[in-house]
């Protein structure tokens, strides 16, 4: 498994500042990822993570450096890469069938219509949407109307695919609903993942790499997470894991404080940003940078106590 399927090479984003000169959301950002990694992209509002996103979707593109997927450079929208955004954007004259069928004819315009509809039946039904493959958008709620763009997304069979907060909107039931099935497919079809959250336990949850950056403007990748829970994890036993607090931990701590101070915190350290180390928090002889705070409390107290989920949510 190559570890450069994609490649993010020296991005830089500015834009044109008020009154003058410009003003540089994050700069030099380097980041690779291997075929088939669910990765999560964790930092405050104004980093410039959904802008990361719109670049590797094509729908943006950087001041300077560049984005290779399977040793292509990106250079505009492709029907290789796939987004699913926090609103489901479907077109409401057509059925949750019609929506889906219309991205599959886009990206195999020659096939027959038969052809076009059981591809498309075949990614509603992955998606327990069988039976309501003919209604409308307006006859849909909330967590159907994403099952139906997360099904269109999958049905073009995409190099990657790209999440921008596709599940902030819903409630919680919903959202861990989706969380669980979007995980299985994933996992069923070895399908590369660049996500976009604010949600520190669904990063944990669902990706094999949580990337930290650090405040905008002049966003950088401060480090990558690797996740050590099992592949194997499941909602209900996540918790339990013994690394699972550590983890949590390092990355709460990260946004509360470590993300804002982070040029003072390699202030006169080797710092590379085109390596930016990887962590792993259940092993804290491993982060070159910052020792983790391991958890005082029990378990259940600090799930109580420390990490409500008003502060995970709320401000990030």
């Amino acid at each position: 498994m190559s570890d450069r399927y994609i490649s993010i090479e020296g991005i830089s984003r500015s834009y044109p500042a008020p009154g003058g000169g410009s003003t540089t959301v994050f700069e030099d950002l380097w980041l690779s990822m291997a075929r088939g990694e669910f990765v999560a992209v964790i930092g405050h509002s104004g980093c410039g993570k959904t802008t990361v996103l719109n670049i590797l979707a094509g729908l943006d593109a950087p001041s300077s450096g560049v984005v290779i997927v399977d040793v292509k450079a990106i250079e505009g929208p492709s029907l290789d890469r796939a987004v699913i955004f926090q609103s489901h954007a479907l077109m409401p004259w057509k059925s949750a069938l019609g929506n889906v069928a219309y991205a599959v004819a886009s990206k195999w315009p020659r096939r027959s219509r038969g052809e076009i509809e059981g591809k498309a039946r075949q990614a509603i039904e992955l998606v327990g949407l069988g039976p309501a493959a003919d209604r409308k958008p307006a006859q849909l709620s909330g967590g159907m109307k994403q099952r139906v763009g997360i099904a269109r997304a999958l049905s073009i069979d995409p190099k990657i695919l790209l999440m921008d907060e596709p599940f902030s909107a819903l409630d919680a039931l919903t959202r861990g609903t989706l969380q669980d099935e979007v995980r299985k497919i994933c996992i069923e079809t070895g399908q590369t993942v660049f996500m976009i959250t604010h949600d520190v336990d669904e990063a944990i949850y669902l990706a094999d790499k949580i990337v930290l950056m650090t405040n905008g403007p002049g966003a950088r990748i401060a480090e990558i997470v690797v996740n050590p829970l099992p592949q194997g994890r499941t909602r209900n036993d996540v918790h339990r894991h013994p690394a699972y607090y550590p983890l949590r931990n390092h990355i709460i701590d990260f946004l509360v404080s470590r993300s804002k101070a982070f040029d003072s915190e390699i202030a006169g350290k080797s710092w590379d940003p085109r390596h930016p180390p990887h962590v792993n928090p259940a092993q804290p002889e491993r982060s070159p940078l910052h020792p983790v705070r391991m958890p005082q409390a029990s378990e259940s107290e600090a799930s109580s106590r420390d990490f409500p989920e008003a502060q995970r949510r709320t401000a990030l």
